[in-house]
């Protein structure tokens, strides 16, 4: 059963105890010990986060990886992509970027596919990793989901309303930027701190008025509560980044650092694959895992974006500062320069192993 959504609206300074909502009591306790780790780890191997990857993976080599609901093993194994010259030793269900800082804590996970907003978060609570790889998204992957029986009908009207909020997730950007867009401060609206996870329930509930949805969650939970009242509301806000990220420690660790570089160009092309195959897609992820009906599947394709792999990520270093820039304006995070977040040595690596169209 998935926990109790929170209540309570954030405002003022209580925007800075997100983290203990967020992540629990041990997680935030866990925060200094993962810094001195990641800080020691990258001291001991000192020149190593600067060296460029190495062309071939040491054998022996192993990455757990992130694979939320199998979707990279099976992009992998409908594009023939399986022939990685490293092992998997585990391919981890995660997604949430707040579980994904707390399993890169844990040293279970070495590398992960988030949205911009995770890095962000996770140099707010002092844990040290970096970006390695950049798809650009140009169309929007989220909308804003009511509860049952709302009548709100554009962003405008969630002035006053309990909006479903996680600071450390993209939905949380979506929202922001949403809020900013339609000239709505923060303290006109009533945030509830939850993580995407309870999203649903708390609509289904009534516990928030509005949750950003992905594209993917919308059909189910209109079906289910469309006849109830509940609607979708769309917005041409869209979260920019969709990167690959990993902690320092372990791109300081050359053999994982050459095995991430080989794994870049094949989720690249995974990724293509996917796009240029949607009937098949829709049928083996979509029908087949997510038990959608073949239309539903079709409707969220249809919005699907073309990936985009920079060989720049000027734009990507840009858009993720106005994303810093933004929390640090609202006191969900202190202001920082994010050029940090990237580690340059992997830039232009997807761009190169995917044709031209898929490059800008």
């Amino acid at each position: 059963m998935p926990p109790s959504p929170a209540s309570s609206s954030v405002s003022g300074v209580d925007r800075r105890l997100f983290l203990s909502s967020l992540l629990g009591a041990a997680a935030a306790a866990a925060g200094v010990s993962g810094c001195a780790d990641s800080s020691a780890a990258e001291a001991g191997s000192k020149g190593s986060i600067t060296a460029p990857p190495a062309d071939k993976v040491p054998s022996g080599t192993k990455l757990k990886i992130a694979s939320y609901q199998g979707v990279q093993q099976l992009q992998f194994k409908l594009a023939g992509l399986t022939d990685l010259p490293f092992t998997v030793s585990d391919w981890v269900n995660i997604g949430a970027g707040p579980d994904v800082i707390n399993a890169f804590r844990a040293k279970s996970l070495d590398v992960a596919n988030n949205a911009g907003i995770p890095p962000i978060q996770a140099h707010y609570q002092g844990y040290d990793a970096k970006i390695v790889a950049i798809n650009i998204t140009r169309k929007p992957n989220y909308l804003f989901a009511t509860k049952p029986g709302s009548d709100i009908e554009d962003v405008q009207g969630f002035k006053g309303k309990k909006l479903a909020f996680s600071q450390g997730q993209a939905q949380g950007v979506v929202l922001l930027r949403a809020l900013k867009k339609a000239g709505l401060t923060y303290d006109e609206v009533d945030l509830v701190p939850l993580t995407s996870n309870q999203f649903l329930t708390a609509l289904q509930a009534g516990q928030v008025d509005i949750a950003p949805l992905a594209n993917s969650q919308s059909p189910a939970y209109l079906k289910q509560y469309g006849s109830k009242g509940a609607h979708t509301i769309a917005t041409d806000v869209v979260d920019l980044l969709n990167l690959l990220w990993a902690p320092t420690s372990v791109l300081a660790d050359s053999a994982k650092a050459a095995a991430i570089a080989a794994y870049i160009p094949r989720w690249a092309k995974g990724q293509v694959w996917a796009y240029e195959h949607p009937d098949a897609w829709n049928e083996e992820f979509y029908v087949k895992t997510q038990n959608l009906t073949p239309a539903q599947a079709r409707s969220i394709t249809e919005l699907a974006n073309k990936p985009l792999f920079p060989p720049s990520w000027d734009e990507a270093v840009k858009w993720e500062q106005e994303t810093a820039d933004l929390l640090a304006k609202g006191g969900f995070v202190k202001g920082f320069k994010v050029g940090s977040l990237f580690d340059r040595r992997f830039e232009g690596i997807a761009a190169k192993a995917v044709p031209a169209t898929y490059r800008k």
